[in-house]
Formats: C-alpha cells, structure tokens, sequence
C-alpha cells in the first residue's frame, strides 16, 4: 500500500474526529451560553448599576464572560465547517496533500481551543481564572535537585508557551549546579485553576537499587498562588502581625548586598507563613508585591480551610508542601511519567518535559471538580 495514501488517510481520520467532537459539543454549548448571555442582559436592564457598584461589576463581568463564550463558540462551528469544506476540495483536488495539511492545522487549533472551553467549565473555584505565581525551590544541600528545580522551570515555561502565553521568571536564585529558588508569573486567565494542582513535591527518579528503593533522586517543591489579574483583593492584614525584613540572595556573591538592600521578606505571624519578593528595583515595591503574595496565600488557605476570615485560619490546618508527594518523573526502568494525585500514568517522559503536561494538568483539573461538586 502507497505510504503516501495511508498519511493521507490518517491525517483525514483525525480531522474527521475533530470535525465530529466540535460538531457534537459546539451547538449545544453555544444554545447554553446564548441562553445564559440573554438572562445576563436582562438583569442588567433590571438592576440599578448604580445603587451596588461591587455587585454591578460582578454582573457586567459575568456578562461579558457570556459574550465572549457566545463569540467564541460561534467562530469554532465555522471553523469546523471550513475544514469540512477544505478536506472535500482537497478529496476533489486528486487528494491534495497540501490541503490536508491545512484542514489538520485548523482542525487541531480547534480541538485545543474546545479543550481549553471544557477545561474553563470545569474551573469554578474562586481563583481559578486568575493568573498564577509559581514557586519552585529545590532540595537543601543536592546538587541533582538543583539541576532537577532547572528543568522543572523549563517544563512549566515550555508548557506555557506551548498555549500561546509565556511566562516571567520575576526572581532566580541560582547555584553551580542549577536553582535554588525561582518564582515564575503566568500573566493570563485560567492560570490559577489549571497550575494550582501542582502544588507539592517533584522527585525525578534515575534508578532503583536491589532493594527496589529509588536512587539518584531530585527533589523540588512546587507552590502556586492566584496572581490577581485586576486588583489583588482587600483583605486586612494588621501590621502587629507581619514582620518585614530583608533578606540575603541565593545568586553570586556581588549581588548579595544589593539583593539585601532592596528584596523583601514577610512572616505573617499568627500563621506562620513567609513569603518575599526581591525581583523590583526597591524595597519598597517588594514590600508591596511580597505583601499582594501574602494575601494571596492567605485567601487560598483561607478557601482550603473553609473559613470566611483570613483570621479564622489554623495554623495547625496548615499542610507542609514538602510532605505532599505529586508527581514522581522516572528515568529507569522506564521512561515514565507517574501522577500521584491522579494516578494518571505518561510513557513519554522527554515530551512531558518538554512542556507537554497538558494531560497531567487536565487530569488534576477533573479530579478536583469531580471532588467538589
């Protein structure tokens, strides 16, 4: 059989898929979302913007979220039917593998662009559409975790870029052999919800011994924060319980004084937890920015803790990163790719690591919604 006939007949498979999924979910989401668009309206119409302003933006935000879901649904059904229309021109055309080619690329930017739809469905949690902060620290006194915390901040920036948003490496306290400490900031909506499962301990495993025990073991930490895309909201943070200080860099010795002059260190007291920030140009816009982190995490343990004060938070509720396992990447004996919390299994570890998580990601993002409704 020609080799030729049988690419064409694969690519033609899988555009016919796509074509199928986007034709099965597109018009019912879209009849969903019109329905949700009208009522929206109507309680604009209804409501008096003016009397709430808090409550006017809530509603005019879910509006506009409505329209854009309307639009978008809209520009998938005739992208569908384009690659329809271009994979029949192409049959007609003595099978114009060109034209294939084409009806692939549209067909996989739609199946993505569904993908990213349902996914956003799935992110209802009160943070999920905001931006993210992550933080990767390695494991004191290793050098293979060190080099391990790089390639972990490779793969998230990869995976990142892959979706069309990069991100920005805001501070990195490097050692000879790798990273000490990174925090990496993802600018775009939907972040938080798709990055927050994350949250816990990289190993990167080369090998067992004879007792089955791994060995040449990485270790990371990974936390994640809401990076608020609007304003940071205003919850109360007494002075009496913060202690602001500077703090020493983990970089080269001649930017050790001056990291110290301007970075920012935060202990919030009653709970324990620190952040900081040393990636402005002064201490004072540390200041602010360690402080927005602080919130941040404050408002997430608050929500894990089901508690509507941040000052109803247990310290005692609160969980050690380093004592949650998440993810475990293995070298040998196979190439594989294990998610404790999911228990979703990859073989292609390089591709995982390369930036393709998106299966990981999706995983963790089912679980979590299946688990809170």
């Amino acid at each position: 059989m020609d080799m030729n006939f049988v690419g064409l007949f694969s690519l033609r498979k899988k555009i016919e898929d796509i074509v199928v999924r986007a034709e099965t979910i597109a018009p019912t989401a879209l009849e969903l979302e019109q329905v949700r668009q009208i009522k929206q309206e109507e309680m604009v119409r209804r409501y008096n913007l003016w009397d709430d302003p808090d409550k006017s933006s809530e509603i005019l935000l879910a509006l506009g979220d409505s329209n854009d879901a309307v639009c978008f649904l809209k520009e998938l059904k005739y992208q569908a039917e384009e690659v329809k229309l271009v994979t029949q021109l192409a049959e007609m055309d003595a099978i114009n593998y060109w034209l294939f080619k084409q009806a692939y690329n549209t067909s996989m930017d739609i199946s993505n662009q569904l993908s990213h739809y349902e996914m956003t469905k799935l992110l209802t949690g009160p943070y999920d559409k905001e931006g993210a902060c992550i933080m990767i620290q390695s494991a004191p006194g290793s050098k293979e975790s060190e080099i391990w915390a790089e390639k972990l901040l490779h793969m998230y920036l990869l995976w990142s870029k892959k979706r069309g948003f990069p991100g920005r490496i805001t501070e990195k306290y490097t050692a000879k052999s790798g990273i000490r400490f990174v925090t990496v900031e993802f600018e775009w909506q939907f972040a938080y919800g798709y990055l927050s499962g994350e949250r816990g301990v990289h190993r990167l495993i080369k090998g067992f011994n004879r007792d089955s025990i791994p060995c040449q073991i990485g270790i990371a930490c990974v936390d994640v924060i809401p990076l608020f895309l609007a304003s940071t909201p205003d919850i109360p943070v007494e002075d009496k319980d913060i202690e602001v200080s500077t703090l020493l860099s983990c970089g080269e010795k001649e930017h050790l004084v001056y990291r110290m002059e301007r970075a920012a260190s935060i202990l919030h007291v009653p709970t324990g937890i620190r952040v900081q920030c040393s990636g402005e140009r002064s201490h004072f816009a540390n200041k602010i920015k360690a402080l927005k982190r602080l919130k941040a995490k404050l408002l997430v343990l608050a929500d894990q803790q089901e508690v509507s004060d941040i000052t109803k938070i247990s310290r005692d509720g609160i969980f050690d990163l380093w004592q949650e396992e998440t993810r475990r990447y293995m070298f040998h004996p196979h190439k594989l790719v294990h998610d404790v919390k999911t228990n979703t299994q990859l073989p292609d570890l390089v591709s995982v690591l390369d930036g393709g998580l998106e299966p990981l990601v999706q995983a963790l993002v089912r679980q979590r919604h299946t688990r809170d409704s």
